[in-house]
């Protein structure tokens, strides 16, 4: 007989582990403190550099966000509605030079601003002076770089100088050329040695110096390097993105983040499309009164007898001018729906459809929240739907998404523009074609202050004209407000506007006509654009 196991158990305590006592966990605070359903654990995650991040979804981000806008009515009109908001039909220059250490008074350097806008309007309009492949105009470039912006997440320009024989062969006069560049020239290439990463090159600092791209050159794709700047120090390669972290090289497509929620939405479009035609096509139910089978084996049994064989082919040549009649008619449900002549004792009923059901809306909806957000405009004009919009909630709306549209316009439009002016410029003055106290010497030198700008987009769009107006009149009335911020609401320059307001009011006057422009005709200029003082409450005389 064997001996048992002995366990030496301590007093008070229980080897079953179901009869332990019920020990809940010690209350604690902290991040990522998990609910009892345990939600937190069920989705994994890494934490890696954002730029490697970019570096590993890029091109597949980039060929997704191509063939969701190339294959979808609503996202490119979206991304038109994106250009549009952003830049409308251009950007308008507005220079600020500061030129008071030149030698320059207020009146010349109104001048010398003048000068400016003639010039670049003249030159970014024509397409064989500004593009270096003579196809675009400078507006036309902006458009293409906000697509690349929403498909890529960048935009590239370079820079380019067109020799005087080139010119001559053309017929053009101006050397300065853009070329916008698609952001797959690029390469994916990264060396620590070089201080490459993804295509950008950069110094010791963490500068950029000099981006390859992959050119193709007779038929052979090659890679060169284009420097980020020249020996002058003008800049060469304008590479505008929207970084997310400090340490980002390049941009990432803005639709990155809703690709799930589109092709969801795709998905549940075309299912429920998919249901609706089949329940449509098949909600029919055909009633007819034919014999079946058995009616068929019944007259069979009726057998050969005499007083059963009349009856017999009574019924049949009947059921057979039945079936003969049926034969000719035709129920068709399809490109082409077509219903004919019954037969006798058919009935066609079409029953109705429960597709899509209540909670498709509600659950497209929120997928194109989160779409129209991704982009960067308006629910309402991502879905061309505005029911139960109001005055409150449209105003709250574009109070909401005008700095979204603003800082797209100064962190990826404006820069594009702003390269091209500032190459122009400096042919014009180098050559002599545009005067500069001091000439170039005097203009490499104070070269910021030269050409600093601003570029002006489309108006801002209001819910009520009328209100905006009485609000911008009431603005200037009580000195909160100047005439170039109003006409920057309204997508004006307040330059050409005082041009224009001077030329027709001088017009109307020389012609003997009262100008529209004075507010309050006969009325004493010294009180025009004046709010009365208000009259001083009469005192009570005394009884």
């Amino acid at each position: 007989m064997s001996d048992k196991p002995r366990i030496r158990v301590k007093a008070g305590s229980t080897t079953a582990p179901g009869l332990a006592p019920d020990r809940r966990p010690a209350p604690r605070a902290g991040y990522l403190r998990d609910s009892r359903s345990q939600i937190l654990s069920t989705r994994g995650t890494s934490l890696r550099d954002h730029r490697e991040e970019v570096r590993i979804a890029w091109r597949r981000a980039a060929g997704l966000a191509m063939d969701i806008i190339q294959n979808s009515g609503r996202l490119r009109g979206a991304v038109d509605q994106v250009i549009a908001d952003t830049v409308g039909v251009e950007l308008l220059l507005n220079p600020m030079p500061d030129l008071s250490k030149l030698g320059y008074d207020k009146k010349e350097t109104d001048a010398f601003v003048k000068l400016l806008k003639a010039e670049w309007k003249h030159w970014a309009w024509s397409p064989r002076e500004c593009d270096l492949k003579g196809k675009f105009t400078v507006p036309q470039m902006v458009d293409v770089a906000l697509r690349h912006d929403v498909v890529y997440g960048e935009a590239l320009m370079l820079m380019d100088y067109m020799s005087a024989g080139y010119r001559r062969r053309y017929g053009i006069s101006s050397g300065t050329k853009m070329c916008l560049t698609t952001p797959t020239a690029l390469v994916q290439d990264t060396s620590e040695i070089e201080g490459l990463f993804q295509g950008v090159i950069h110094d010791e600092v963490g500068r950029p110096v000099a981006y390859r791209l992959a050119q193709k050159e007779s038929g052979i794709i090659v890679k060169r390097d284009h420097r980020a700047h020249d020996a002058q120090g003008r800049q060469m390669v304008a590479h505008v993105f929207d970084p997310v972290d400090s340490n980002d090289v390049r941009g990432i497509s803005r639709l990155v983040a809703a690709f799930r929620e589109y092709l969801q939405w795709e998905i549940l479009v075309d299912t429920t499309i998919q249901a609706q035609i089949l329940q449509t096509v098949f909600a029919q139910v055909l009633t007819s009164e034919k014999p079946s089978a058995d009616a068929f084996e019944a007259l069979e049994a009726l057998g050969e007898k005499e007083e059963t064989k009349e009856l017999r082919d009574q019924f049949r040549d009947y059921f057979l001018a039945v079936m003969d009649k049926a034969a000719e008619s035709e129920v068709s449900v399809g490109y082409d729906p077509k219903v004919s002549h019954l037969a006798p004792g058919e009935k066609l009923d079409l029953m109705s459809t429960g597709i899509p059901g209540p909670q498709f809306l509600p659950v497209s909806q929120e997928l194109q929240r989160g779409m129209a957000r991704a982009i960067g405009i308006s629910t309402a004009a991502y879905t061309m739907n505005y029911e139960g919009a109001t005055y409150s909630s449209t105003r709250m709306e574009g109070a909401s998404l005008y700095p979204v549209v603003t800082r797209r316009r100064d962190r990826i439009a404006s820069p594009i523009s702003q390269i091209g002016f500032e190459h122009r410029v400096d042919e014009l003055i180098g050559t002599g074609r545009l005067p500069f106290k001091g000439g170039y010497e005097a203009f490499a030198a104070n070269r910021d202050k030269a050409l600093w700008a601003g570029w002006q987009g489309p108006a801002k769009a209001t819910a009520d004209d009328q209100k905006s107006a009485k609000a911008a009149s009431e603005r200037l009335l009580n000195g909160t407000s100047t005439l170039d911020m109003e006409c920057a609401e309204i997508g004006a320059d307040a330059e050409e506007v005082f041009e224009r307001r001077l030329y027709w009011h001088r017009r109307y006057t020389d012609e003997g006509m009262p100008s529209p422009f004075v507010r309050n005709p006969g009325a004493g200029e010294p009180k025009d654009d004046v709010i009365p003082a208000e009259k001083p409450a009469r005192k009570k005389e005394d009884a």
